[in-house]
């Protein structure tokens, strides 16, 4: 893995926090004031916000997928993760630990091409 790798899955992890959180938050919140008072005015915002976090969160899985050469199955798991209330969160706590990797690969690899020199 490389540094590109490494910043793919941070950018990953950066927005699938907000888009875990998105759902629950903003359109069941919505949701549950447009029922009980008159407010239906925040409906369409709210969707239209978290429709965007999800198009952001889907294109930078596609880099992710690109860059990490990652299988489909784990690209599967974090496309359902991101469908999930909260998934995002859990999804967050893997990518973690794959970003940690891609960046300990990648100083290892800088290092040893440093050493050779």
């Amino acid at each position: 893995m490389d540094i590109k790798t490494a910043t793919a899955l941070h950018r990953l992890r950066l927005i699938s926090v907000p888009e875990g959180l998105s759902f629950p938050a903003l359109l069941i919140f919505g949701s549950l004031l447009s029922r009980v008072s008159d407010i239906d005015f925040l409906m369409m915002p709210l969707g239209i916000l978290h429709g965007v976090l999800f198009v952001i969160y889907a294109v930078l899985l596609l880099d992710v997928w690109n860059k990490a050469k990652w299988p489909f199955k784990r690209v599967a798991l974090f496309f359902v993760l991101a469908l999930l209330p909260f998934g995002g969160l859990y999804g967050d706590k893997i990518l973690k630990r794959y970003e940690a990797d891609a960046v300990l690969a990648s100083r290892a690899r800088r290092e040893s091409v440093v050493e050779a020199s």
